[in-house]
């Protein structure tokens, strides 16, 4: 198997982690991240409730994180598409 489709398998695999979806009745659809991206927000939640880090210092990490992650998805999803059409 060369690196071209050894890359291009593990970024369908990325896209099928992140496209994980979860019905809300008042939010509607909501993305849910991988088991160990919770865990660290999870850990983060637990550091700013027991007053180790502050609570705005934990939401601004976690929303770097998620615009991240966002970002990197989109990313590998449009070479992804790209390469398909080639």
């Amino acid at each position: 198997m060369s690196t071209l489709t050894r890359n291009l398998s593990g970024s369908r695999e990325m896209i099928k982690t992140y496209c994980r979806r979860v019905e809300i009745p008042l939010l509607g659809e909501v993305a849910v991240p991988p088991p160990d991206k919770l865990a660290y927000y999870a850990g983060l939640g637990v550091l700013a409730a027991l007053q180790v880090i502050e609570w705005p210092l934990a939401l601004v990490v976690t929303a770097g994180h998620l615009l991240a992650d966002q970002h990197y998805s989109g990313l590998v999803k449009g070479v992804g598409e790209a390469l398909e059409s080639a």
